[in-house]
């Protein structure tokens, strides 16, 4: 299973090439059920391996044109604000068991399984549904960007999700811009908003196996470089649809496997 984990690392990196977003939903479930990490700490881990990538691959998109400094900061410095509050303050003082149904326990980790699944559903639906470019508005909403990029930490936070797939939309509705624009800019603002969560992460002594997570960031980096290149050649409005279906049936497998199975 860890050798397959390591190949479906890959895709981690190579979605985050091609589409700006949807690293982060593959990295837990990889790092859970192909790795058998601890889902808490693979939050954690998400977030050095999403962020570190997402670096890489938002400094080609700037070289190439194709980043927004100043919308990538009113999306990011809220989204810092946020993940610091759910990580720091939040999140430590979750029980490790909720509560209890009959005989049946709730545990945090179920319950960042069961959230992260009902999201990435949510997330496929958006991801399979055309989108009209010429429903958008005119000029760039920063008081909205920035809201909305508050939301978007909290979901970094609790989940330790980059929020690709959430920052995406939010850059082609409210900051107006073309759909390589928007994936380049995401990336930036996936790294901000993961380093700051994994260096609180360190700041409360979370234990790290740095030999692993390295190993699994660089087979993302080989994904990030081979659709870096591949974003040159192929439209990333048509592969969404695509990867949408593939989340889909992620999201439905991981609340099967958790409940049920």
């Amino acid at each position: 299973m860890e050798y397959f984990g390591y190949i479906a690392s890959i895709i981690i990196g190579l979605s985050l090439g091609l589409i700006g977003g949807g690293g982060s939903i593959l990295t837990i479930p990889i790092l859970v059920y192909l790795f058998k990490v601890d889902p808490e700490l693979a939050t954690s881990y998400s977030l050095f391996i999403v962020g570190t990538t997402a670096l890489y691959g938002g400094f080609s998109h700037y070289k190439l044109g194709n980043l927004k400094l100043k919308t990538a900061l009113y999306f990011a410095i809220p989204s810092v604000f946020s993940i610091l509050i759910i990580r720091e303050v939040i999140f430590p003082k979750i029980a490790n068991t909720l509560f209890t149904i009959a005989s049946y326990a709730v545990s945090k980790n179920l319950l960042i399984m069961i959230v992260f699944a009902i999201l990435m559903i949510s997330a496929s639906i958006s991801m399979i549904k055309k989108t009209k470019n010429e429903d958008r508005p005119n000029k760039t909403n920063y008081p909205q960007l920035a809201f909305i990029g508050f939301l978007v930490g909290i979901v970094t936070g609790f989940l330790g999700a980059g929020g690709g797939f959430l920052i995406i939309p939010a850059l082609l509705f409210f900051a107006n811009l073309p759909m390589k624009q928007a994936v380049g800019t995401s990336l930036l603002i996936i790294f901000i908003n993961s380093a700051i969560g994994f260096v609180g992460d360190l700041y409360i002594n979370t234990p790290i196996d740095y030999r692993f997570l390295f190993s699994i960031t660089a087979m993302a980096f080989i994904g990030m470089f081979v659709g870096i290149l591949l974003s040159k050649r192929i439209d990333g409005t048509k592969l969404k649809p695509i990867f949408g279906w593939f989340v889909l049936v992620m999201g439905i497998y991981i609340i099967l496997k958790e409940i049920i199975l």
